[in-house]
């Protein structure tokens, strides 16, 4: 398979050289239809006048030839019984039809100029044939000849000629020199992705690509620097993510275990046994938790269009799930605002449900006793907006853009009363995005912080 410079190289190349064949193809047209008639006039001027001369002077027609073929023309001239003289170069051939020379001794003219056949690559003008000239007839000492006569071309473009062949020889030469430069030039950044690809698909993302260019190869350039460190961050989420996983299993099997041991001492007191089973009963009910979240992130991930959709009244499922979270409210003495408007949505209900209680499960988790929690959903320019805030000790400016990776926790514990997996958020956006709506959020440390959910509106 050829490489994409050798390909390049060709094209170029080719299209170099087939624009040089049409160009020598048109202008060997412009000959044929637009000089080749003025040459013809030119050339029967001149010979006219050869003509007259050879009449008012017939003692100097031969002199006076040799003259006019010294200035860059040739001339052949023959009577009807064999006497043939060249002045100049001879003729490469003399192919005149028979009777055309007995035409020109009776007084006419032979345009062999004008009626020379047009060839496709072959520009009559330096055709060096008795029968591309013209020809008339002339006296000389006292006999009638027939005179042909042409230009000749070594005499009179002999130096152009060269000159313009080199040009373009050379143009020719240097054109392919830059082409060869220049889709160098184009190349080299392709080769370069090349190899970065390569080494992305072992594992290295410390890629560096020149991406100071402006035009389509520095922007491809740019992104794929970009798609880089995206691939090295969703490396390293998915590694922590393993890890993560790892450890919240690990935990609960760990006390589970633990605790499953010392239930087999015989001589363990009642109470402590009974603490014992509680404890196994709440890890593993965290696990349970763990699976079922595992399992919702994994069913969106494979197929996001896996949704049970239907219309409902969003403000009802709100108020629903303000109704549930009331004892916790209580219990952290929190005051509840809902600010509400009457919304009707497509979606999947049960989903979304979970998204409204994971928002809210945060927001009280995350605020003082005393605090105070709000929930508006409005209509904003044909989407619905619902807000989630709470006056709670906030996120950190750095902690922001990870608070939706998974198994991420801003406080680092691992082991809280509340025995959060750090899966919440990631849900809850996973559900919205499936949705194809957004989720954002607000905060100011130790003020609050705000949850904004667009959804696209009936």
């Amino acid at each position: 398979m050829k490489s994409l410079y050798v390909r390049m190289c060709f094209l170029f190349c080719s299209v170099i050289l087939f624009s040089s064949l049409f160009a020598f193809l048109g202008s060997n047209l412009y000959y044929q239809h637009k000089v080749k008639p003025l040459n013809d006039a030119k050339l029967t001027g001149m010979a006219q006048k050869l003509q007259q001369f050879s009449e008012s002077h017939p003692e100097s027609v031969d002199e006076y030839l040799g003259s006019v073929a010294s200035l860059g023309y040739k001339i052949y001239i023959t009577n009807d019984q064999g006497d043939e003289r060249f002045y100049g170069k001879p003729f490469r051939e003399t192919d005149l039809k028979e009777g055309q020379i007995q035409h020109v001794l009776n007084g006419q003219v032979y345009h062999g100029i004008a009626e020379f056949p047009s060839q496709l690559f072959i520009t009559g003008f330096f055709d060096n044939e008795l029968r591309n000239s013209i020809g008339v007839s002339i006296t000389m000492n006292n006999e009638k000849y027939a005179l042909f006569m042409r230009p000749d071309a070594d005499v009179q473009f002999g130096e152009l000629r060269i000159f313009f062949a080199m040009i373009i020889g050379l143009t020719l030469l240097f054109s392919l020199w830059f082409v060869m430069v220049s889709v160098l030039h184009v190349v080299k950044p392709i080769i370069r992705l090349t190899a970065a690809t390569k080494s992305i698909s072992k594992g290295r993302y410390d890629i560096k690509l020149n991406t100071r260019r402006s035009d389509e190869i520095g922007q491809l350039a740019s992104h794929f620097m970009s798609m880089s460190k995206e691939l090295e961050r969703t490396n390293r989420a998915r590694q922590e993510f393993v890890a993560n996983v790892s450890h919240e299993i690990e935990s609960p099997l760990t006390s589970i275990q633990g605790f499953a041991h010392s239930l087999r001492d015989a001589d363990l007191p009642d109470t402590e046994r009974l603490q014992y089973l509680s404890i196994i009963e709440e890890e593993s009910r965290r696990m349970s938790m763990l699976s079922k979240q595992l399992l919702t992130l994994s069913s969106l991930d494979y197929d996001p269009n896996l949704l049970q959709i239907s219309t409902f009244d969003l403000r009802s499922q709100l108020r629903q799930v303000a109704q549930i979270m009331e004892w916790k409210l209580a219990e952290k003495q929190l005051s509840l605002r809902l600010n509400l408007s009457q919304i009707r949505i497509t979606g999947d209900a049960n989903l979304l449900y979970q998204v409204w209680m994971n928002l809210l499960t945060n927001a009280i988790k995350y605020t003082p006793d005393g605090g105070e929690v709000v929930i508006a959903a409005s209509l904003e320019g044909g989407n619905c907006k619902v807000r989630v805030s709470d006056t709670g000790e906030g996120i950190s400016p750095e902690e922001l853009p990870m608070i939706f990776d998974r198994f991420y926790k801003a406080d680092k514990a691992r082991t809280r009363e509340n025995h959060s997996t750090g899966l919440g958020l990631s849900i809850a956006q996973k559900i919205v995005q499936s949705h194809k709506g957004t989720i954002e959020v607000e905060s100011v440390k130790n003020k609050g912080t705000t949850f904004s959910v667009t959804l696209p509106a009936l």
